[in-house]
């Protein structure tokens, strides 16, 4: 399926333009969520804090990540130098994604999406799972089991020096709490990654490829899914528009921040019309995720493993 179908070259161009003001508002944003993040144990000294700050850096943690994907299409920023010094030194430093290599597997993704190929069906391939299933990778999430796993899995770089960014992120953080004098605070972070983050994960990767009626067609609207999403949504398993991801397997190059004017003039020219590509919520993701019979919960696809793993 061709976007120019839906979209004329003018309007193509105007989309896949990217906005430096724009971009550096969200920037500022996610930096933001992330102060206070950190700055909610330090200002209330209360339990409840502390758990307020894990959930809300977990999501930032998907945030950063999502700008990190942002910046691996060079088209963040209009500047491709500044795509890859932020995706590598800021937002990939946060959630210790290694930006060269996630780019890598990122535009293979991109380029095989809709075949075998994809590297990342095996992260998805079981869906629509059973109930039970569904609730034994849900129980592994928020019992911590996964977020181990997954902590695991991010001192396992295969580039060499790709966790020098997260050393350095994470230790002017470290240096700036102790500077305030509450420097357990920083536990905040681990806590998140360790009981929240593959919830969210989990939520945001079933909402983008999970339970779509054929991974094999190349067509977006078949192979991938968009998420309308609330505030809520949006703070946690949807940050920086990744919810509005048929239009970016649409048209990778618009910047996410471009994708919701992309998204309501496709939608008004009848590109989602008679397709079930378009969730209202996370909770109709979640239905549709979850098998109505037992054979569809059996097809599994072996392939490469990842960052994702724990998402199958």
């Amino acid at each position: 399926m061709n976007i120019l179908t839906y979209l004329s070259k003018q309007e193509l161009r105007e989309f896949t333009t990217a906005d430096n003001a724009r971009a550096s508002r969200v920037v500022a944003v996610n930096i933001g969520l992330v102060a206070l993040g950190f700055a909610l144990p330090v200002l209330w000294r209360h339990p409840i804090a502390w758990v307020l700050a894990s959930a809300l850096l977990a999501g930032r943690a998907l945030g950063f990540a999502i700008l990190t994907h942002d910046a691996a299409h060079l088209n963040f920023f209009t500047s491709r130098p500044a795509n890859q010094w932020f995706g590598k030194w800021i937002f990939g430093a946060l959630p210790n994604v290694p930006y060269a290599a996630y780019r890598r597997g990122h535009l293979e993704h991109h380029r095989t999406a809709g075949t075998g190929a994809d590297p990342d069906l095996v992260f998805v391939s079981g869906y629509p799972a059973t109930r039970a299933s569904l609730l034994r990778k849900l129980l592994r999430d928020i019992s911590g089991v996964n977020g181990v796993k997954g902590i695991i899995y991010q001192f396992q770089p295969t580039d060499r020096g790709a966790l020098y960014p997260f050393f350095v992120m994470h230790g002017l953080i470290v240096a700036t709490l102790w500077a305030l004098g509450m420097p357990e605070v920083y536990a905040c972070w681990w806590l998140g990654q360790t009981f929240v983050f593959p919830l969210i994960l989990r939520l945001r990767v079933m909402g983008e490829h999970g339970g779509v009626p054929d991974h094999m067609d190349r067509d977006p609207r078949r192979n991938t899914a968009t998420t309308l999403a609330g505030p809520i949504a949006r703070l946690f398993v949807a940050p920086n528009f990744v919810n509005y991801h048929t239009e970016h397997h649409m048209a990778a190059t618009v910047p996410g921040y471009k994708l919701p004017a992309v998204h309501k003039l496709l939608r008004e020219r009848g590109y989602f019309d008679g397709t079930t590509c378009l969730a209202t919520s996370y909770w109709a993701v979640i239905r549709r995720c979850t098998a109505t019979n037992k054979n569809a919960a059996e097809r599994r696809i072996h392939g490469a493993r990842g960052a994702l793993d724990n998402m199958r």
